[in-house]
């Protein structure tokens, strides 16, 4: 039986299948949001849509693919039209990564993960926040890594280029706001290790302790809502992050290298 509870808000989530995603549309209910769901696996959004208890709607997109993310506004658009629906909320939560030498690593791979987590991220978060700067309200989430926050990330390197790349315009574009006295949040999410499937795509496994995506979709929350442009989830990271501020450059790339290559 379809669902007939609408919520007064609405949010939108790539990467809802499963994991950091799955948990945020979780927990977005008790925010009083309905989500609309978007992945590649549509059987996966459909289970997650039957647990939930607003209504929600489903778009199956593949975000590597490189028209993907304009076609995606397109669909959304006829979506929000059709159904009265006014998203207020941006989750960029596709993404993915891939470990070993740079020289050996697949080419179609990287361009792929270059398109989800570079190229439909700017896409979605130019097309939302247009919508939100004119009403002056809304949330953009970008879920970026601690990686992010690193020089380099050496035999990940293209991974921690990517996010370097969401945490740069996502801290650019909040001063843009600030400066605009705008009410618009842009918040990028920073966390290290994630029990998820992540690490099965990335054919990687950490070392240091990782925390539940339930940990992580609660903090990523609270500091988004909170307006945090920076948002590193658990004691542990937000401490590491600072130590690292007073490691000259070079040796922090050594140490994230070093602790790279143990994986491959």
């Amino acid at each position: 039986m379809e669902k007939d509870i609408r919520p007064d808000k609405w949010a939108l989530v790539t990467g809802a299948s499963s994991g950091i995603g799955r948990e945020i549309v979780r927990l977005l209910e008790s925010y009083g949001y309905g989500s609309i769901l978007v992945a590649r696996r549509r059987s996966r959004l459909e289970d997650l849509a039957k647990g939930l208890k607003y209504k929600s709607y489903i778009i199956e997109a593949d975000l590597s693919q490189p028209s993907a993310a304009s076609e995606l506004c397109e669909k959304l658009g006829q979506l929000e039209e059709k159904k009265s629906i006014k998203v207020d909320l941006l989750v960029n939560n596709a993404g993915f990564g891939d470990l070993g030498f740079f020289g050996d690593t697949d080419l179609g791979k990287e361009l792929d993960m270059i398109h989800v987590n570079i190229e439909s991220l700017h896409i979605l978060m130019k097309y939302y926040l247009k919508k939100f700067v004119i009403e002056d309200r809304g949330y953009i989430l970008n879920v970026a890594s601690s990686a992010g926050l690193m020089p380099a990330g050496p035999y990940m390197s293209t991974y921690y280029a990517t996010k370097a790349y969401v945490t740069s315009l996502t801290s650019g574009v909040a001063k843009e706001l600030r400066d605009k006295k705008s009410k618009v949040v842009v918040s990028a999410l920073c966390p290290g290790p994630v029990d998820t499937e992540f690490n099965d795509v990335a054919n990687c496994s950490f070392d240091i302790g990782s925390i539940g995506p339930d940990q992580c979709a609660r903090e990523a929350l609270e500091g988004l809502f909170k307006g945090k442009v920076i948002i590193i989830p658990s004691t542990k990271m937000r401490l590491a992050n600072k130590l690292s501020k007073f490691v000259p450059r070079d040796i922090l790339i050594g140490i994230c290298g070093r602790q790279q290559k143990k994986k491959i």
